[in-house]
């Protein structure tokens, strides 16, 4: 798999991530710790080297599986991770960045994730209480004490982006973006290519939807957070439905399934984006990494353009509760 570079820092990772999240977390039971190590190995035998997690997935349990599953060939790949959360009990109450926090964090981090340095630390949701620099600042130490290596923003706007690069160098942003969430693309790609700061796109697939294995009739459990997208409700999903049959007519002439025209065509936006889907099955995965091998002539990508931009996707991305912790 070809590589790509995430920043002007130096941090080059494989041209498709896995996003590990969905093996301990959000999607109701966790995977088989066994089985999740498995299939973390198994992208990293199909060419996958960047590895994306977080302390609250699951909370905690997500990283200790990344580690595990990492040990073997640990030098040869990349690790992100994020701070952020508040834990009380050991369970995420709300948001914290304070500096003496965030270090007692990134320990944590380390010790389950069995590494002398964290390859790019996060902060997950930017912190209204925090100034961004004093984020930054701590963040500049920690790599100055060789803990860290390199430093990203999650769902950040364009103006707390530019105050936290002017501290310490930001090599990432994440947020979601897929076919159907094409805000970043005015709101901080043209700050991204001003500053020399690469993209990972989480949710690249719709979480799920633009594979084409949902529709009217599904169901999420309480404990699935799809459950509480908007987007996703049955109503929702009906209306939504018009932007998988136009993925579906493109793949059929692509030889390709509906999930690798979304992937093929997010790394066609720009060369300093790296998606991060995630899956707990060995045949997804393989899918995924397939859409790698897919090329776009610039006629087929104006007509993605076109289709796309006729279609306005019906309910929000993210539940009232999960929304108030976006930068905006």
């Amino acid at each position: 798999m070809k590589s790509r570079k995430l920043g002007n820092q130096g941090l080059a990772v494989s041209g498709l991530g896995l996003g590990c999240m969905g093996l301990s977390f959000g999607y109701g039971q966790a995977t088989d710790k066994r089985e999740a190590v498995k299939l973390i190995r198994k992208a990293y035998e199909l060419g996958i080297t960047f590895f994306d997690t977080a302390e609250i997935y699951g909370p905690f349990l997500n990283e200790e599986v990344v580690g595990e599953a990492i040990a073997p060939f640990r030098s040869e790949v990349v690790v992100a991770t994020k701070f952020g959360f508040n834990y009380v009990d050991e369970k995420p109450a709300g948001l914290n960045s304070k500096p003496e926090y965030i270090r007692r964090r990134v320990e944590g981090s380390l010790k389950r994730l069995k590494v002398e340095a964290i390859d790019l630390l996060y902060q997950h949701r930017v912190d209204p209480q925090v100034p961004i620099e004093d984020v930054a600042g701590t963040v500049k130490e920690l790599i100055q004490e060789g803990k860290v290596n390199y430093f990203g923003l999650s769902e950040a706007s364009a103006n707390t982006i530019r105050k936290a690069h002017a501290i310490q160098p930001v090599s990432a942003v994440q947020s979601e973006y897929s076919l159907w969430w094409r805000e970043p693309e005015t709101k901080i790609f043209p700050t991204l290519a001003e500053l020399g700061i690469g993209f990972v796109p989480f949710s690249p697939l719709g979480k799920g939807f633009l594979t084409g294995k949902i529709d009217e009739n599904t169901r999420f459990k309480p404990t699935d957070f799809r459950s509480t997208v908007p987007r996703l409700s049955p109503e929702n999903i009906h209306a939504n439905l018009i932007f998988v049959d136009f993925l579906k007519r493109i793949a059929e002439r692509k030889n390709a399934t509906p999930a690798q025209i979304a992937l093929a065509w997010l790394n066609a936006q720009k060369p300093w984006i790296v998606p991060i889907p995630g899956t707990t099955k060995m045949n997804r995965l393989e899918e995924n990494v397939g859409s790698t091998r897919i090329e776009f002539t610039k006629e087929e990508l104006q007509e993605i353009e076109t289709e796309a931009s006729n279609i306005i996707a019906q309910g929000d991305r993210y539940s009232e509760g999960s929304a108030k912790m976006i930068d905006r």
